[in-house]
């Protein structure tokens, strides 16, 4: 059984910075107490804070343009 080698860089042979995790789910406000969820697939629907079932889901800041005839 060997080893992986650790991920080193070309230039300086320095051990590389592991890569931060992707946090894969939409963030939404309680429509109760307006604490911030971030709800992923498969969790209830409904507050951590106070278990308010209507969250709103907040805007994106991306711009989103849309073309109109």
């Amino acid at each position: 059984m060997n080893a992986a080698p650790a991920a080193t860089t070309a230039a300086t042979g320095a051990a590389a910075a592991p890569a931060l995790p992707v946090v894969r789910g939409v963030d939404y406000r309680c429509g109760d107490c307006g604490a911030r969820n971030l709800i992923k697939g498969g969790d209830p629907v409904r507050c951590r804070q106070c278990g308010f079932r209507i969250l709103y889901k907040t805007r994106t800041k991306r711009l989103i343009q849309f073309e109109a005839r």
